[in-house]
């Protein structure tokens, strides 16, 4: 009976641990979405203990008339809804700077800008490296003459490489 018991409470614990690796440690790749004009981000997944990570994401636009970049981080939390399939919510904040080479009258020709984001979203892991996500990331910006408001919904699908 001992042994019975025993047996049970490993299988359980090894249950649990495989349950906790599904998500990896790390994880890049891109975030393909739009938002205004900032299109796809390079993005870098920091796991920590338990079930919250820092998500990082590089995002750039560079055309005839205006190049621009914001870095964004998030710090989210995120839940098992089964086997490899995830949702996460998040809050955090970005920097980003903008410079205009032809510049409509009454706007800045360059200037910097801080943002707020939250986020919520879905992912599935495969049992191959892969991650794919879909997410919604809202962001309000602070000191941005570039934009004719100060809220952008910015709409994603993930790809990134587990490690």
């Amino acid at each position: 009976m001992k042994k019975l018991i025993l047996s049970a409470v490993m299988l359980l614990g090894l249950a649990f641990s495989a349950e906790a690796q599904e998500v990896s440690k790390n994880a890049l790749g891109l975030r393909l979405g739009d938002n205004d004009g900032f299109g796809g981000e390079l993005s870098y997944q920091h796991r920590f203990s338990g079930n919250n990570r820092l998500e990082l994401d590089l995002g750039w636009r560079d055309n005839k008339n205006y190049d621009a970049y914001k870095l964004v981080g998030v710090y989210q939390w995120f839940w098992n809804i089964d086997a490899g399939f995830y949702w996460f919510a998040g809050v955090g904040g970005g920097i980003g700077s903008y410079s205009i080479d032809k510049a409509p009258p009454g706007y800045d020709d360059s200037g910097t800008f801080l943002l707020a984001a939250g986020d919520i979203g879905i992912e599935y892991n495969f049992d191959i490296p892969l991650q794919i996500s879909l997410d919604i990331r809202p962001e309000l910006y602070f000191g941005d003459e570039f934009r004719d408001d100060d809220f952008g919904p910015d709409i994603a699908l993930g790809l990134r490489y587990r490690f």
